[in-house]
């Protein structure tokens, strides 16, 4: 069971954009995620008439390491670690580590 998942609130706990919120929109299998409005990097594109690119320079999203971020925890608004319980009938959920409550 992962820790943190698609669709998760986190909090960017180390680099140039330290303290930033996002979703997380995509998991990649090396380590790394995209999170809305976080790490922006510009770049520059050719003009590609026939596919009707224009061209300039674009900001788009680029990954961060998962390791740089933390999953929110709203009701103390801080970064809080992930750890996984299990329930009397086996069932295994996310909880908050500073409160014990149950990950939506």
């Amino acid at each position: 069971m992962n820790k943190i998942r698609t669709g998760d609130q986190v909090i960017v706990i180390a680099g140039k954009d330290k303290g930033k919120q996002g979703s997380i929109t995509k998991i990649l299998p090396n380590g790394r995620c995209y999170v809305s409005g976080v790490q922006i990097v510009k770049r520059h594109t050719k003009p590609n008439p026939n596919a009707g690119i224009a061209g300039g320079v674009v900001e788009k999203e680029a990954s961060i390491d998962m390791s740089n971020i933390s999953i929110y925890n709203s009701s103390t608004k801080k970064a809080d670690k992930v750890k996984i319980k299990s329930l009397e009938d086996g069932t295994k959920v996310r909880v908050f580590r500073s409160s014990d409550k149950e990950i939506k």
